[in-house]
């Protein structure tokens, strides 16, 4: 049986997807094979990389990718979960082959307003609410099969 291939997608690839692959690695990378991308590559948020480290966890070497690359390399997988609003997730690309399609709705961390401290503090809740959502992912695919 090989890896679960598992792609995180939202809009700059910057933050939530950035966050969702990294959780992934960190609790699963035996079971799992993770990516993520976005719609429109930015440059990773430096509240988030300060978020992540806060738990351990580096991303600031991290790069942002196109979604729209991975798709014109016939690149396979079997999830593709956005993690941008509904919208947002429509303009993601149907890759051939997934096998499920998902949407978890967070927050996007470059909308928030206000000082560092109370920016930072609303990224630690999508952190930790992206956290949980991965754990639930876990339990509930790692035994699947391909």
């Amino acid at each position: 049986m090989g890896k679960i291939r598992v792609l995180f997608v939202c809009v700059h690839n910057s933050a939530r997807s950035q966050m969702a692959e990294a959780f992934l690695k960190q609790l699963a990378s035996d079971k799992f094979e993770v990516e993520s991308a976005g719609f429109e590559p930015g440059v990773i948020n430096p509240l988030v990389i300060e978020a992540m480290n806060e738990i351990g966890i580096d991303i600031s070497h991290n790069q942002t990718k196109s979604v729209f690359d991975f798709f014109k390399q016939g690149r396979l997988y079997h999830f593709v979960i956005s993690v941008c609003n509904a919208a947002s997730a429509e303009r993601c690309p149907i890759f051939p082959g997934v096998t499920k399609r998902l949407g978890w709705s967070f927050e996007d961390p470059a909308s928030f307003t206000g000082s560092h401290d109370e920016i930072l503090t609303r990224t630690r809740l999508v952190r930790d609410s992206i956290k949980a959502e991965i754990n639930t992912f876990i339990k509930k695919y790692q035994e699947i099969n391909f």
